[in-house]
């Protein structure tokens, strides 16, 4: 063991410094497929802000790379490890600090889980929003590094819509707060949103002010299937053009339907090209609106369509869309894909998805959050089958020059990561993609946070 991380274990409590290479391989990467791991120097698991300003100030002077990592749960390798790197897992730090009814904020710390905070809030009349679909793992500080949405962001908005303030640690550990916890200000420039998205490449968030809203009636949800997926997403145009505002707007394709049809039993018709699922959470007039959003389904050449007479009953469609992910996973080796397009593209994208799977001879499997146009192509290929897994890095990066094609984005939640660095500077421009590289450089001039990733 090298004097210098022997400094760092004596300046931190007993147990907070892993040095072993079986615990601390478990921390090497997220979830995310095609990205390259290394192998860390330590693992390091502070509970308080002073204990990370202590690993900050200790990696500043030894110029040592640090990878912050939350839940683990990503999907872009955005956690992933590099050589001789300081993982530092912000697990610990989980504690709900306060949750001020009045001013209707929560202060957090970045290891708490998002459904927890959800349903301690909700304990009290409120409602935190954002949901991602791995809302029962992931952690709020993941959620704040990516920009995480979720099922709701279609009337909600996603992470940085519900951020106040957030306290940072910087590169030579020193703490900055940015932001406020009022519901206006405009003092300065808007580091907070800067610092919302940034996948620990800026600083390390020790503690957040979220913003909350009255805890809203239970949602009602109606599901159409189709047999045409573009009548399914004229539905959707129509409904979203109507003056109507769902607070869930999610599409399953046939490959999805059966997948999560074979992975549970769920009543899903294996026969639809699509389902649409909808919800409404407006109290007295939430009946109305999932019936006007139905009609308007089997005006547009929906087969069926099934409207949750309770909250039960739509907890259980809801489920079906939150199941995609495990569902598709045993259908083999994925590669999954995070493009958001114009919705009224969305039928070009899905039309392009098809022939990019014939072309490549994979399976292109294709949930989404289709209210805000954020879809989430997922290729399919054979595990360990090598001339299988070139084929859909093919196809994954032919979705990604699609969405571009159509004024789309490379990423809507999932952030860039490892996994899209190539594609970042193509989105953004030369002049755009300088400017950030000299944000980065304002704000860790050694380099040494998240090195390699985004950027």
């Amino acid at each position: 063991m090298s004097a210098p991380i022997t400094e760092l274990e004596a300046s931190l409590p007993e147990g907070s410094v892993v040095t072993d290479p079986a615990t601390s391989d478990t921390y090497r990467h997220d979830s995310a497929s095609f990205c390259t791991a290394g192998t860390p120097l330590a693992v390091v698991r502070p509970i308080t802000t002073e204990q990370v300003q202590t690993v900050l100030r200790w990696a500043s002077a030894h110029q040592v790379p640090v990878v912050p990592q939350g839940a683990r749960t990503g999907l872009s390798g955005g956690a992933n490890a590099i050589d001789g790197a300081l993982m530092v897992s912000m697990v610990r730090m989980d504690r709900i600090v306060e949750i001020d009814e009045v001013d209707q904020v929560a202060v957090v710390e970045p290891g708490v889980i998002n459904a927890d905070l959800s349903r301690t809030v909700a304990d009290v009349g409120l409602f935190y929003p954002p949901d991602p679909s791995s809302w029962e793992m992931s952690t709020i500080g993941g959620n704040l590094a990516t920009n995480a949405g979720g099922l709701c962001c279609v009337k909600y908005g996603v992470t940085a819509d519900f951020v106040r303030g957030l306290e940072v640690v910087l590169a030579d550990g020193e703490v900055v707060r940015v932001g406020r916890r009022t519901a206006k200000g405009v003092a300065g420039y808007d580091l907070t949103r800067l610092m919302v998205g940034s996948e620990g490449t800026l600083g390390i968030i020790t503690q957040a002010t979220l913003a909350l809203r009255p805890a809203p009636e239970p949602a009602l949800t109606m599901a159409a299937v189709f047999d045409k997926t573009a009548d399914a997403m004229t539905a959707v145009a129509r409904i979203m053009a109507s003056g109507l505002r769902p607070s869930m707007m999610e599409f399953l394709d046939g490959p999805s339907i059966r997948a999560v049809q074979a992975y549970r039993d769920m009543g899903l018709p294996v026969d639809a090209e699509a389902l649409l699922i909808t919800q409404s959470d407006r109290g007295s007039l939430a009946a109305a609106d999932v019936a006007a959003m139905g009609a308007m389904c089997e005006e547009l050449g929906a087969t069926e369509v099934a409207v949750a007479g309770d909250a039960a009953e739509s907890a259980m469609l809801t489920q079906a869309r939150r199941l995609v992910n495990p569902a598709v996973e045993e259908l083999g080796a994925t590669l999954v894909d995070d493009v958001a397009v114009p919705r009224a593209h969305l039928v070009d994208l899905l039309a392009g998805m098809d022939r990019i799977a014939a072309d490549n001879d994979v399976l292109v499997v294709c949930p989404g959050h289709i209210g805000d146009g954020n879809m989430h192509p997922t290729v399919v290929f054979d595990r360990g089958d090598a001339a299988a897994a070139e084929r859909a890095q093919l196809a994954f990066d032919a979705i990604m020059r699609l969405a571009l094609e159509l004024g789309g984005t490379i990423t809507g939640e999932h952030g860039v990561g490892l996994l899209k660095k190539t594609w970042l500077r193509r989105e953004l421009g030369e002049r755009s993609y300088a400017l950030q590289q000299s944000i980065k450089s304002v704000f860790d001039p050694q380099g040494i946070l998240n090195p390699g990733k985004v950027l």
